[in-house]
């Protein structure tokens, strides 16, 4: 039987990875040790997934294991030799970081790095896919020009089309400190690849969306939201007038692009993994699908000041993924999306 070691395994991105390679009879090894908890308190508390996968998953073993841990990490390596590697375990939240600079650093660089090189020692062949996110561009996408529409911004330039594709610029620009943790570890995760050789890629992610995502305030954007809306609790939007656009993904398709990477990996690849522009949204227009659904008016307040290093307009071009993978696209939409999330705040209840 074929073995998966994912990091993060409690988490929204990496639960959805256990079920979906167990449902390809792969062995998984999930490893998590609900650092979420610590980071944002019992809001982001993930052992409610950890025992649902436990529960569901007939050949899911669960290692409590701290990233950060080197020695363990390649333990673990040594011990399961996994055949792919999904790692997917951060500390993900941008204002979060600049309140816990080392802990951040340690688990989205040092953490990632622990990973690389156990797998360099221990299964050099395994694809070693990494969970990285558009942050890497720090707040350079805000240099593209931009039109202000009625709900939303969108790009002026005709080059941006189909939105931000791989080869945008990463630095001299603001990232917040979790941005720049995970440019340390997006781009360390390319080097193995190309120096060492080894198949892995980092995957850029736009918003990561779900209805098992354990959305809190600084972290978790159209869970939190929907969430809000169903407990009538107030949403605090900050800055660009709440028009804001984002391109969100639903946890089933990024699982499913990982499941064909790892059936034709490449060497130290780039991809930009979002919804695209098909599924992008503004805050105001993320208010009116949810108020759609559930029938409660979205209880509001707006900040003038926006987050550091937020993005005014951010959306996916998706063309690189789909020439390189044609099997793969989209397969859940925005209405999709939003509809599974209320449905798992409401059973959650």
């Amino acid at each position: 039987m074929k073995k998966i070691l994912v990091t993060g395994s409690s988490g929204l991105i990496g639960s959805e990875v256990c079920v979906f390679f167990s449902s390809h009879g792969f062995q998984v090894h999930g490893v998590d040790n609900n650092q979420r908890a610590i980071f944002f308190g019992d809001q982001g508390d993930t052992r409610w997934n950890q025992q649902r996968l436990q529960q569901e998953l007939k050949d899911f073993v669960h290692h409590e294991l701290d990233i950060r841990d080197r020695q363990g990490v390649l333990d673990l390596l040594q011990d399961v030799k996994p055949d792919v590697l999904v790692h997917t375990a951060a500390q993900p939240s941008h204002d979060r970081a600049a309140a816990i600079p080392f802990d951040d650093f340690d688990t989205n660089a040092v953490g990632t790095l622990n990973l690389l090189e156990a797998a360099r020692q221990a299964c050099p062949e395994t694809p070693f896919i990494h969970m990285s996110t558009n942050k890497v561009y720090g707040d350079r996408p805000n240099t593209v020009g931009l039109v202000e529409k009625e709900t939303r911004w969108e790009y002026a330039d005709p080059a941006y089309t189909n939105g931000i594709a791989e080869d945008f610029p990463i630095d001299q620009s603001k990232h917040s400190l979790f941005g720049a943790s995970k440019v340390a570890a997006d781009v360390m995760v390319q080097e193995y690849g190309r120096y060492f050789n080894m198949p892995t890629c980092c995957l850029r992610g736009g918003c990561l969306t779900g209805p098992n995502h354990s959305g809190v305030e600084l972290h978790g954007f159209l869970s939190y939201l929907v969430k809000c809306n169903l407990e009538g609790r107030r949403y605090t939007v900050f800055g660009y007038k709440a028009k804001q656009v984002r391109d969100n993904i639903h946890s089933l398709d990024v699982a499913r692009f990982m499941w064909e990477f790892a059936q034709a990996p490449r060497v130290g690849e780039v991809y930009n993994l979002g919804g695209g522009k098909q599924n992008s949204c503004s805050m105001l227009e993320a208010f009116s699908m949810i108020e759609g659904i559930s029938g409660k008016k979205m209880d509001y307040v707006y900040d003038e000041q926006n987050r550091i290093g937020d993005h005014i307009c951010y959306y996916s071009d998706l063309t690189k993924m789909r020439e390189h993978y044609p099997n793969w696209d989209i397969t859940k939409s925005l209405e999709d999306i939003f509809s599974e999330i209320h449905q798992a705040w409401e059973k959650r209840k």
